[in-house]
């Protein structure tokens, strides 16, 4: 296979720089972000293959000459590299109810290590195969040891669990995300709860999802909080290059 990976991305382009895709005589995996400009590096990484080229580059403007509207412009590197390791941002779900399985397999294909995490082993047990799951009688064990930058979602079925975990993770002031499902209510009582203690509720997102619609079917609260969680780690993710970079 040969790898094409965008190395320069200016203006605007249908992906940054960092994105790969793999091109076999057969197979397609991964995107650069389609149109032609995707035609044209499989074209030209077809051509490797029956060369037996090992590495070429390509500089493509995306204007009407390549039938694109986007207006940047694109460096490509293709060679015979495997796949650039990539660390993923973590997502610790606690609860594997309808609404934690649900959430863990809406993230699945999408660029985040999650992991389920429950004391249950019955409801671990109904979790779609594939998924990382933890069976823990500590859970609040877990946010303490979480990495920098973790997101945390709550979706337990014991309030006072969900607020014990909720505590842990506004303690930690480095979290990029801390979600608890819940209603205007609860949010009001854990409120309450975390003032007690010193700590600001503030940063809690709760209701999670609701930004998006009060619709209580568990797959599409998944989808919301999917949504909203990609949204904060991108977020997260832009600032700390920027910061990188400064």
């Amino acid at each position: 296979m040969i790898r094409v990976r965008v190395i320069s991305a200016r203006g605007s382009t249908p992906r940054d720089a960092g994105a790969e895709m793999f091109v076999a005589a057969d197979r397609v995996t991964g995107t650069i972000g389609g149109g032609q400009l995707e035609y044209m590096a499989i074209d030209r990484a077809r051509q490797m293959l029956a060369r037996g080229e090992t590495e070429a580059s390509m500089d493509i403007p995306l204007g009407p000459e390549i039938g694109q509207c986007c207006g940047g412009r694109v460096q490509l590197l293709l060679d015979r590299q495997g796949p650039t390791p990539e660390a993923h941002p973590k997502v610790l779900i606690f609860g594997a109810g309808h609404v934690g399985r649900a959430l863990a397999l809406a993230l699945q294909p999408l660029p985040v290590h999650a992991r389920l995490i429950d004391t249950r082993p019955e409801e671990l047990a109904q979790a779609a195969p594939g998924l990382d799951t933890l069976l823990t009688a500590l859970p609040e064990a877990q946010i303490r040891a979480a990495d920098s930058g973790t997101a945390v979602v709550i979706v337990t079925h014991d309030h006072a669990l969900d607020f014990l975990l909720a505590a842990e993770s506004l303690a930690r002031n480095d979290l990029a995300y801390v979600g608890m499902i819940g209603s205007a209510t609860k949010r009001a009582q854990f409120s309450r709860f975390a003032r007690d203690r010193g700590l600001d509720p503030a940063p809690l997102t709760s209701p999670i999802g609701a930004g998006f619609s009060p619709d209580k079917r568990p797959a599409v609260i998944a989808a919301y909080t999917a949504a909203e969680l990609m949204a904060r780690l991108t977020a997260a993710s832009s600032l700390k290059k920027i910061s990188c970079n400064s």
